[in-house]
């Protein structure tokens, strides 16, 4: 066997392994998105994952975490300051590729920290936060986040598997009606309650209430065993993942790739008027890509 064909194995066992690792999967067609064409490395990330490969995981296992729900009321209050002046909000522009189609339901954030990448406006609007966030390596990246009455966040997952989500409730409905669905399992937030997940699984939010819903969002580092897969996933953090980052206001730096999908995304928008048109033709265009973009790699 040819050693391209032994890559295209390993990818296709990794590919079926991100598929059915979980109970709630997308169909087929569906299921082609960038968790798929990263699969081998979050095979490997989930694999050789010190933390337990379960949708949620107890926050009381990250011991480094315990100040921010110590501290959530400081937290709280710098948010609602922010929240109050309209801080929290949704990108100006096509420059947040991360977060993009949760915009249109009125979902709206406020960066702190991305990747490595410090951002003005927090440190001098949120200084305890920020300073709190600091003091914790292992978070990679942190935002306020905003989820409005009536909004939703539709089925999705997160591409690459180097990181775990911790949630930490300032101010919710805390009611059932305002929720996060991963894997099939709901969690409603609660004021300084933290909640911890995986976020490559299949996950859903709604707020079915007449109450915003507004939380400190964190990505944090997945423990790995083996110094070589975390010096690859800091690699990966470093290089990749902080070209995704946006900006709170204008005059901030915006990453590569969120320069690029401001172009990219005029071809997304076509993109998505065939997809309302025609979702045959649409999916099968996708596959299309999907299969060249391997014959280019293993051919």
């Amino acid at each position: 066997m040819e050693f391209r064909h032994v890559l295209l194995l390993v990818f296709v066992l990794a590919a079926l392994h991100v598929h059915f690792r979980g109970r709630v999967r997308f169909s087929l067609k569906r299921a082609l998105d960038f968790t798929v064409l990263l699969a081998p490395v979050n095979s490997l990330m989930v694999l050789f994952s010190r933390a337990p490969t379960q949708p949620y995981l107890d926050p009381k296992t990250f011991p480094e975490l315990a100040p921010l729900a110590a501290n959530w009321h400081t937290i709280r209050d710098e948010a609602m300051r922010l929240a109050e002046g309209g801080g929290i909000r949704a990108a100006s522009g096509y420059n947040d590729v991360g977060f993009n189609s949760f915009f249109r339901t009125g979902w709206k954030r406020f960066y702190l920290s991305w990747y490595g990448k410090d951002m003005p406006s927090a440190q001098a609007q949120c200084p305890q936060t920020v300073a709190l966030l600091k003091q914790i390596p292992s978070i990679k990246a942190a935002m306020f986040a905003s989820l409005p009455p009536g909004a939703t966040l539709v089925k999705h997952r997160d591409p690459y598997a180097g990181s775990l989500r911790y949630h930490l409730g300032l101010v919710t409905p805390n009611d059932p009606a305002c929720y996060i669905e991963v894997d099939g399992q709901r969690y409603h937030w609660r004021d300084g309650e933290a909640v911890m997940f995986d976020e490559t699984y299949i996950h859903h939010a709604e707020n079915a209430t007449q109450q915003q819903r507004v939380i400190l969002f964190c990505d944090v580092e997945r423990p790995l065993h083996f110094a070589p897969l975390r010096w690859f996933n800091r690699f990966f953090a470093k290089h990749v993942m902080a070209a995704a980052s946006s900006q709170n206001i204008e005059g901030e730096q915006v990453g590569g790739l969120n320069r690029a999908f401001a172009t990219i995304y005029l071809w997304r928008l076509k993109a998505k008027a065939l997809k309302a048109s025609n979702r045959s033709l649409y999916y099968a265009g996708k596959w299309a890509l999907i299969v060249g973009l391997l014959w280019l790699l293993f051919w």
